[in-house]
């Protein structure tokens, strides 16, 4: 399960914080000491814990947060908004032309499930309304347009391959005239891979990029292997320029530090992930909704609507139940038949104008 370890982590932090009347700046420290041993222990990158931590620390005392009646679910607010900060902000989604075919490059190192993926993609595309076509720009790995092939045949979707063709830029460039014919608006195109980053896989990406200006160049990259992850996207766009990141394997990466650090450090969002090994298991990233999942807040609502209604719902609890109490009071005045005029009447009232006051002020403050 993704983030496993630090879920399990996070989520005693934040349900120790709901529980606190009261905190110090001494005990804020402490905890926020725990979160970060949590997330360097989750593979986080270390810039990116350390500034994270310091923006929540300066957050919660800037804003007289520890100072308020629910300075721990404040806390948790401020945390969630940052975690979701760290992760994009908002969710990022591919730019599709106004005059199709989209053209969609996938890059990558080998073994990073660049093939698989973009059968995944194509299949997710067209659950979308678009109709793809996979175009198998590998040619030095037979097996990789075989693997291509099958992929394309098991899920209906149309694959263009020219075995006897080494020259990529003359098979991505064909494939268009090909997506034109199949009235196909989105070519995907699945690009070599190598064991590692040289140059000559640079410059055939680069080759690609010139002649074929694809909307959208998006690296695939294996969570499992954490920061490295975060090393080969920097060095890509560095070198390539990427617009996105498509993070696979993510099922099976319990630490989550790529998926938390990648966007700090190399400025591009994380578009999709990979969920599993069969070809539907593939989702668009949400930012606000895997900062939930960490927390243990669920996928519908987001903490800020958590924490202001329960603060709310605090307060009207308060307002009815001491309103009942003077209710009762006033029962208990005019049952023994006391004589209580305009002067006891106004004194019998007095509970529920200064209830009033404090629950307009409280209220006024959560919105």
């Amino acid at each position: 399960m993704a983030f496993e370890g630090l879920s399990e982590k996070l989520q005693a932090f934040t349900k120790k914080l709901r529980g606190k009347a009261r905190i110090n700046e001494t005990e804020l420290t402490e905890m926020l000491r725990e979160v970060k041993l949590a997330l360097l222990e989750a593979d986080v990158n270390y810039k990116v814990v350390k500034e994270f931590i310091n923006d929540i620390h300066d957050k919660a005392l800037g804003q007289d947060v520890l100072k308020s009646l629910t300075p721990g679910q404040q806390v948790v607010k401020i945390v969630n908004e940052a975690l979701v900060e760290l992760l994009g902000g908002t969710d990022s989604k591919i730019a599709f032309s106004n005059n199709p075919p989209t053209v969609i490059m996938l890059v990558g190192l080998q073994g990073s499930g660049k093939t698989t993926t973009a059968g995944k993609l194509a299949n997710l595309l067209r659950k979308k309304g678009k109709k793809p076509l996979l175009v198998a720009c590998d040619v030095y790995r037979p097996a990789a347009i075989k693997q291509l092939e099958v992929v394309g045949s098991q899920l209906g979707i149309p694959v263009y391959s020219n075995e006897g063709e080494k020259d990529v830029v003359r098979i991505a460039k064909q494939s268009k005239e090909i997506a034109i014919k199949k009235l196909c608006d989105t070519i995907i195109l699945d690009t070599a891979g190598r064991l590692q980053i040289d140059e000559t896989l640079m410059q055939e990406l680069k080759d690609l990029k010139t002649n074929l200006r694809p909307h959208e160049i998006m690296l695939v990259v294996d969570s499992m292997i954490g920061q490295e992850s975060v090393n080969i996207a920097s060095k890509f766009n560095e070198d390539l320029g990427i617009d996105g990141v498509i993070l696979t394997k993510l099922d099976g990466d319990t630490r989550g530090g790529a998926a938390i650090s990648i966007k700090k450090v190399t400025g591009k969002p994380i578009k999709y992930i990979g969920t599993g090994e069969k070809l539907n298991e593939i989702e668009e990233f949400h930012p606000d909704r895997m900062a939930s999942r960490i927390l243990g807040m669920g996928d519908v609502l987001t903490f800020t609507m958590v924490g202001t209604m329960g603060g709310l719902i605090d307060s009207l609890m308060v307002f009815f139940m001491s309103f009942i109490s003077a209710g009762l009071y006033c029962v208990v005045i005019l049952i023994n038949g006391i004589n209580t005029g305009k002067r006891d009447g106004l004194i019998a009232f007095t509970p529920f104008i200064s209830i009033g006051f404090v629950v307009t002020y409280e209220i006024i403050k959560l919105i």
